[in-house]
């Protein structure tokens, strides 16, 4: 029969191997990721105690081995909260480590019995391990491949079913042995269930830490860098998306074109370090102007391209005009450049930004092309007018 020995340096190993994969991914900041390393440094030497049980000291084999593995779950637990953007630390968890020690302890020396020890260790695990699955399943990022995240629920879930089945027969009464690692199928069953756990959800931590790679790389590949709008292919891709899904439920799209005024005058007053940061600065005006439903993309230079999903034509420009008044404030420790103007020069720019947009509503058989022309037009028909405004391609004509 399988010596349960056995499996706990099967584990150890598989901690090993963890540890290297997850240490080629700790250069990427992924957050969580250190928190998983040592988490596998604790489990690495708490299992290797526990397989000493037969000759080492129950000080260590026991009690100090036990608390470790708490820990290193509570470091798993840690981890997986700094992923998923909460806050790392669980103070009910590290509490449950020293109810954990004190119980072995207690039921060690004080009043022996070793079902206690199991069940109170397996609930603890068990406990672990669901909010674990819960929170893969809970805070997952919308759009994101689930693959990655459904493991790790998988594999959390199964870790705390394992555990809570364990410490019931255990705590019932159901195995009744003087020591932990004894050879017989029931126990090598459970502790096989219990132990590789830890494996499974190594693998789990390496496919979340990719998919927030993947996610990174996408993120730089779709949007622009200076002011957070979709380039102008993701833009396109996800506009035509949209315009799709509007047809279908009936609901009105707008369109509006968007071009920065007198921008090369920013760039020759100024230079370009300081367009950039009036970029920056237009891009920081329409991200908290626009709602979370509303498409912001740079069709290149200092040109930009807004879609207002169930939005009038007049609901828009009045959003739009909203923007015109953010964009041309200038506060105090405001980083715009447009802080003067050149009197020598009367195509210098304002103090602050000002843009000039042309608006159009998607019409019966239109595509993305046709209403963005429409738009482009009634732009250009904005500059003609004296830049600073909002223009419908209706009231262009």
């Amino acid at each position: 029969m399988l010596d349960p020995v056995n499996i706990l340096l099967v584990t150890v190993l598989s901690s090993i191997m963890s540890l290297a994969i997850l240490g080629s991914l700790r250069p990427a900041r992924i957050p969580g990721v250190s928190r998983w390393i040592g988490a596998y440094v604790v489990a690495s030497v708490a299992l290797v105690l526990t397989g000493m049980q037969r000759w080492g000291t129950p000080a260590l084999t026991i009690l100090a081995s036990n608390t470790l593995l708490a820990i290193a779950v509570t470091r798993v637990l840690e981890g997986c909260r700094e992923f998923f953007g909460l806050r790392a630390r669980a103070p009910l968890a590290r509490a449950g480590c020293g109810v954990v020690a004190i119980g072995i302890a207690w039921w060690y020396w004080a009043q022996p019995s070793l079902a206690a020890r199991v069940a109170l260790v397996s609930a603890f695990h068990a406990s672990i391990y669901a909010v674990i699955a819960w929170m893969a399943l809970r805070y997952r990022p919308p759009g994101r491949p689930v693959y990655s995240y459904r493991f790790v629920t998988v594999s959390a879930g199964l870790g705390a079913f394992a555990h809570g089945l364990r410490g019931i027969t255990y705590g019932s009464g159901m195995i009744e042995q003087s020591t932990l690692l004894v050879a017989t199928p029931l126990n090598v069953i459970w502790l096989a269930l219990g132990i590789l756990v830890l494996p499974s959800l190594s693998i789990g931590m390496v496919l979340l830490a990719h998919d927030r790679m993947a996610e990174r790389l996408e993120h730089l590949a779709n949007r622009d860098e200076l002011t957070g709008a979709l380039t102008r292919r993701a833009f396109v891709a996800h506009a035509g998306a949209m315009i799709e899904a509007a047809r279908m439920k009936g609901t009105p799209v707008v369109l509006a074109i968007l071009d920065i005024d007198h921008f090369k005058a920013v760039n020759d007053h100024f230079g370009h370090a300081a367009g950039d940061r009036a970029l920056a600065h237009f891009g920081r005006v329409v991200a908290t102007g626009v709602r979370e439903t509303d498409l912001f993309g740079r069709l290149g230079g200092e040109e930009f391209a807004l879609l207002f999903p169930a939005m009038t034509r007049e609901d828009a420009v009045m959003c739009l005009d909203g923007l015109r008044v953010a964009a041309l404030a200038v506060r105090r420790g405001d980083d715009t450049p447009l802080q003067a103007r050149d009197q020598r020069d009367q195509s210098a720019p304002h103090a602050g930004l000002t843009f000039s947009a042309g608006v159009d509503v998607l019409q019966d058989g239109d595509t993305l092309a046709s209403v963005m022309a429409r738009a482009d037009a009634a732009l250009y028909e904005a500059k003609t007018r004296g830049r600073d405004r909002v223009v419908t391609a209706q009231s262009a004509h």
